[in-house]
């Protein structure tokens, strides 16, 4: 029996870098830096400065009272969405909206509204918190959110996974379309953790850096946080075809695992395991890839293991595949990251561009990868992947191929 083939028809993203995804697509083969010093919040005793935040939301036109219900994570997710549809060029007044769904994923949760309730609770000494807090905070809403305000009415749900939930995302809309259970899935991450409360967690990890991240550069010294969200409308291949649309991309394949090992030290075996699973999913060996848009976030252990894993599963071929982390521009994103990095895949193979990895300074040998520095490279990109690792030992791999 032959497999269902899903394809991409529609992207929408917005993050540091832009608030659609053709300008977030211009500032990562720019090699633009999203990062900067963080002005639109409130940063009372952060010691940090440097985030990646989006100074301004694009005009869209939502309900007054239902933009009341949202966190800013789940109208970032709309924001997406909405852009992701009109890409798509789909009519959703001309399909069966109960075969058109939506999976967000989000690795935190509406972490503003939570900030806002303890402070009024604790120091404004209110009675109680808005009634609207419990919907707004919680990790589903922007899936939900998504689906009231495009009327989608198929398989809707949240996927949580950290760093990686946005690649288990894509894979679990992959799944509902291989099942029959639809014929359209919205699919991406959303994250907005520029609140003091994420931010100050963030300083006690000691994972930040002190200034611009630096991925796979021997002066890397951490992350940076940002805000964003991006969506792909995904579709079988039938669909997409007997509507006339104009198909970006395919996703060829998906690949997990699990490091069952540290809830925040990566290890090697896991991700090596997810990116041979990956690969073994969608029928390809190590030399068909042209690019790996690198999980990649500036942390000394990160970056270290990653080309490790990479290494471990390549072998020789290694040598020959183009490597960038565009976290060095985006920052990174939380549950929105793969997301934004699925743009940068798509528009790889579509252009043959692959974005750099920028404030690169410094070779380390144990990141020994073409790792892209800098400046954007022109290349053929027939196969890209996508490698998301988070805490919690969960990775997840997805893999994308020209159509």
């Amino acid at each position: 029996m032959a497999r269902t083939r899903i394809v991409i028809t529609g992207i929408g993203g917005l993050c540091a870098l832009g608030t659609d995804a053709p300008s977030i697509w211009q500032a990562m083969r720019e090699g633009r830096p999203g990062i900067g010093p963080i002005t639109t919040i409130p940063l009372r005793d952060l010691k940090l400065g440097a985030g990646a935040e989006i100074k301004a939301l694009p005009e869209r036109t939502i309900d007054r009272k239902r933009l009341a219900t949202m966190d800013r994570f789940s109208l970032l997710a709309v924001l997406a969405a909405m852009e992701a549809v009109e890409h798509s060029g789909i009519d959703l007044g001309a399909v069966e909206r109960i075969r058109v769904g939506a999976v967000v994923g989000t690795g935190i949760f509406g972490a503003g509204c939570v900030d806002d309730s303890y402070r009024e609770l604790m120091i404004e000494n209110r009675p109680r918190p808005g009634i609207l807090t419990v919907p707004r905070i919680m990790p589903g809403a922007p899936a939900a959110q998504v689906s009231m305000n495009l009327g989608l009415r198929g398989p809707v749900f949240g996927v949580t996974s950290a760093c990686a939930s946005s690649n288990h995302a894509f894979a679990a809309a992959c799944d509902q379309l291989r099942l029959g259970r639809a014929d359209v899935m919205l699919a991406g991450g959303t994250d907005a953790p520029l609140v003091w409360g994420v931010l100050r967690s963030w300083e006690a990890l000691r994972a930040l850096a002190r200034g611009a991240c630096r991925p796979f550069s021997a002066d890397r010294d951490g992350l940076a946080v940002g805000e964003g969200a991006a969506i792909a409308v995904l579709e079988t291949f039938e669909h997409a075809k007997a509507r006339g649309a104009t198909i970006l991309a395919e996703i060829a394949g998906t690949g997990m695992s699990a490091d069952a090992a540290d809830i925040v030290a990566p290890t090697i075996e896991g991700p090596a395991a997810a990116i041979r699973a990956c690969l073994a999913d969608a029928g390809l060996s190590p030399g068909d890839i042209d690019y790996i848009n690198a999980h990649g976030t500036g942390t000394k252990a990160n970056d270290a293991t990653e080309t490790a894993a990479i290494r471990r599963v390549f072998g020789a071929a290694a040598d020959g595949v183009s490597v960038s982390s565009t976290k060095s521009m985006h920052a990174h994103c939380m549950g929105a990251s793969a997301a934004l990095e699925m743009i940068a895949c798509v528009m790889a193979i579509r252009d043959g561009v692959v974005p750099p990895t920028i404030g690169y300074r410094e070779p380390d040998p144990e990141c020994d990868l073409d790792v892209t520095p800098n400046v954007a490279r022109e290349r053929k990109v027939r196969v890209a992947i996508s490698n998301a690792f988070a805490f919690g030992g969960t990775n997840a791999v997805v893999a994308f191929t020209s159509a």
